[in-house]
């Protein structure tokens, strides 16, 4: 075979890998390309038990319980029209309270509780850290 048709062949065969690579990643994110997933969303479409999700919503309100052995707490996650029971043992975020927004990532156990293993807090575009509220902006007058 001649130099010409083996950089030709190799070109090829170089074309079919990053196709058949995409392709494949394609096919393994398809399932995880929503960031979360809310409570009306697993009411309408129940996630099996064992499956790793993200699951989105705001910590409802009086929901927090933290249990006896300290580290493991019990909270709701809703988004006004349905509500998720949450476990989750770790420490949680500092902007992690109730009426917040969170992301926790796990999955559910066999009694419909969603057990995290990682929870993210989130804040809107107001949020100011807690030493700095009440501070009014200096040099502005202009």
């Amino acid at each position: 075979m001649k130099a010409k048709h083996q950089r030709l062949t190799l070109a090829i065969i170089a074309v079919v890998a990053v196709i058949g690579a995409g392709f494949l990643a394609l096919i393994g994110l398809r399932d995880n390309a929503a960031l979360f997933r809310t409570p009306t969303e697993i009411a309408a479409e129940p996630v099996p038990p064992g499956q790793s999700i993200r699951l989105g919503g705001m910590v409802a309100d009086g929901s927090i319980v933290q249990q006896a052995d300290g580290v493991t707490i019990d909270f709701i996650v809703e988004d006004g029209e349905a509500q998720v029971p949450v476990r989750f043992s770790g420490i949680t975020p500092d902007l992690f309270q109730e009426n917040s927004g969170v992301v926790a990532e796990g999955a559910f156990d066999a009694r419909g509780t969603f057990i995290a293993t990682n929870i993210l807090a989130k804040h809107d575009e107001n949020y100011m850290p807690p030493p700095m509220e009440g501070m009014e902006t200096a040099g502005n007058d202009g």
